[in-house]
């Protein structure tokens, strides 16, 4: 081979080798968190971020979860949101995948539908939680707070990253006027 021709091949190798790791790493599968205590994970969380669902589009701001166990071990969830009229307000079921730590749920809110709902990232406090589900078209931001410390958000928003969300698709939550951003 004469130089020209070595660069040239050389090049294309690292090319290839850049995008050959790009690709599997873009299409590494989600994962959720390995264990969740579901008594600690209850209660009101409030929607900093989202890739909003389709029964988001009339969601102006103070977007609520509550999550609360019940007896039988499902979970009930009370989505609550402000709109340009008063609030919208959901009440929905969940329950535990077996064999995921309690970290992935099927939740519906309209029977006999189910939608994976799994917990990807969780502060060790329990301050935020990132909510998406396997093929990355849904993604919560959640805090236990309207606002979170910008290190704290920085974090939530790291751990949604490492999935491989893109989180140029990141709609902020306003609470009480004030935005969620950064």
């Amino acid at each position: 081979m004469n130089p020209i021709s070595r660069y040239t091949f050389n090049r294309l190798l690292m090319l290839c080798l850049a995008a050959a790791s790009w690709t599997a790493q873009a299409q590494a599968p989600v994962g959720s968190v390995p264990a969740v205590d579901l008594a600690r994970y209850s209660g009101q969380w409030f929607e900093l971020a989202s890739f909003p669902m389709f029964f988001q589009r009339n969601c102006v701001g103070d977007t609520t979860a509550e999550y609360t166990a019940l007896a039988d071990g499902a979970i009930e969830v009370h989505n609550r949101c402000r709109t340009e009229s008063g609030f919208n307000e959901a009440t929905g079921r969940a329950t535990v995948v077996p064999g995921f730590g309690n970290g992935r749920l099927k939740v519906s809110f309209f029977w006999p539908f189910k939608a994976d709902y799994w917990i990807v990232g969780l502060d060790p406090q329990y301050r935020w939680a990132v909510v998406g589900n396997p093929n990355r078209k849904y993604l919560w931001i959640l805090s236990r707070t309207p606002q979170l410390p910008a290190e704290l958000l920085a974090n939530a928003l790291a751990a949604a990253q490492a999935q491989g969300y893109d989180l140029t698709q990141l709609k902020y939550t306003l609470h009480g006027g004030a935005s969620a951003a950064p």
